[in-house]
């Protein structure tokens, strides 16, 4: 993605350079996916370790990967067809990203 965004930058593609809120809401998507990708392996890294309950486990990953996936869809697809500063519907998965999130987190937290 971030090789995808320089891109569109070097070559001064109009519809990435004229629109501030798609470039600032494209870079959201980029930064959370990269640090919501980490995060996902330090889950898959230490979750064996310190949640003992398989089911916590298993329920909880598949929050945090979920969640992973909807917050930078939800920056990207409100980046695609924004009008006038306003990002597009797709701004929507964010915060439901972000609630599974904090779910699976929480989850987490009291399992270990």
């Amino acid at each position: 993605m971030g090789v995808a965004l320089e891109a569109l930058h070097g070559f001064k593609v109009a519809q990435w350079l004229e629109s501030p809120t798609r470039r600032e809401l494209w870079r959201l998507a980029h930064a959370h996916g990269s640090m919501l990708g980490i995060l996902c392996l330090l889950f898959a890294a230490l979750a064996g370790a310190h949640v003992a309950d398989d089911r916590v486990r298993l329920r909880s990953s598949r929050e945090l990967c979920w969640g992973a996936v909807l917050m930078p869809v939800g920056f990207f697809a409100g980046g695609v067809l924004n009008f006038e500063g306003d990002p597009s519907l797709g701004i929507l998965l964010v915060p439901v990203g972000a609630l599974l999130l904090v779910v699976a987190l929480v989850r987490v937290l009291r399992a270990a």
